[in-house]
């Protein structure tokens, strides 16, 4: 076993975490499950897990996923020499248990933060195109030195001092639940943006004073920079035409178009919608909390 915890949120999670946690055999010394009451058979599952896996089960109220990891990192006694944060509809692929067990016993004290690179699919779909992978990811961090950035969107992990380093294999994303479920979590996502948006706190990233991807501090700089500053609504057409036009997005088949016509019309165009609706009737968005 690698001298790593892997730290997991989960709420309602009983379809992926199983893959999710199997997927970590013979890698992690210890997995901590940080679970915000969940009501369906999350719980009873890490039970069954916990008989050929040393998993740690808490409950905690959620606040928000800042919060919350925070809560997991500095509340759970770890005591490894590494720390990961993992989703629980996310899993290893054999590629990377393999490089995990070759690098990471042999990391240079200067490096405190790993960054690995994600692979997103789509109703069974690996979505490579439209500007979707890799996304590269700040995941391992050593313990200590490693926090959530207090965002509500677009929260990334971040070292406080030290170097990082990426290597060269991938997570998997891959949710096993509906596309109902889909849009209704991209419709609580599109509140807490609108949220994000009103209290600009675009302005007060950590990102000077913490390290994280660079791929990741681009994105967000190209989000509150350029997209922001676009017309309300046609930017969600912009949006669609370069991922699915110009990254070719189109590649990736009737997934792909769905996906990145969700992505746009669906949860781009609905958070421009709710700020005009706000600003309209001169409306707060209430503070988001568990998504159920």
């Amino acid at each position: 076993m690698l001298d790593l915890t892997i730290v997991i949120i989960t709420k309602n999670e009983e379809d992926n975490l199983r893959k999710c946690i199997e997927s970590f055999k013979g890698v992690a010394k210890r997995i901590v499950i940080v679970d915000s009451y969940s009501t369906d058979g999350t719980k009873k599952l890490c039970e069954i897990l916990k008989e050929k896996n040393n998993i740690s089960f808490y409950e905690h109220k959620f606040e928000n996923h800042a919060a919350q990891l925070n809560w997991a990192f500095n509340n759970t006694d770890i005591d490894t020499k590494w720390t990961m944060r993992m989703d629980a509809d996310e899993e290893f692929t054999l590629e990377l248990v393999e490089e995990l067990k070759e690098k990471l016993p042999n990391i240079s004290e200067e490096v405190n933060g790993i960054i690995l690179k994600r692979r997103v699919y789509f109703m069974g779909r690996w979505i490579k195109h439209g500007g979707k992978y890799p996304e590269l990811l700040l995941r391992i961090f050593r313990t200590g030195f490693g926090e959530c950035e207090q965002k509500l969107m677009d929260e990334h992990l971040i070292i406080k001092s030290g170097n990082t380093i990426a290597f060269d294999k991938d997570i998997i994303d891959n949710n096993n639940k509906s596309l109902e479920w889909w849009t209704n979590k991209h419709n609580w996502y599109s509140n807490k943006e609108v949220e994000d948006y009103q209290r600009k706190l675009v302005e007060q990233s950590l990102m000077d004073e913490s390290i994280t991807s660079k791929q990741a501090e681009r994105k967000r700089y190209i989000k509150n920079n350029g997209y922001y500053k676009l017309p309300l609504f046609l930017r969600a057409h912009i949006y669609f035409i370069y991922r699915y036009y110009v990254r070719l997005g189109f590649l990736d088949g009737k997934e792909g178009k769905i996906y990145h016509f969700l992505q746009a019309y669906w949860y781009r165009f609905l958070v421009d919608a709710k700020i005009y609706e706000c600003d309209k009737f001169d409306m707060k968005m209430e503070e988001q909390k568990d998504l159920n």
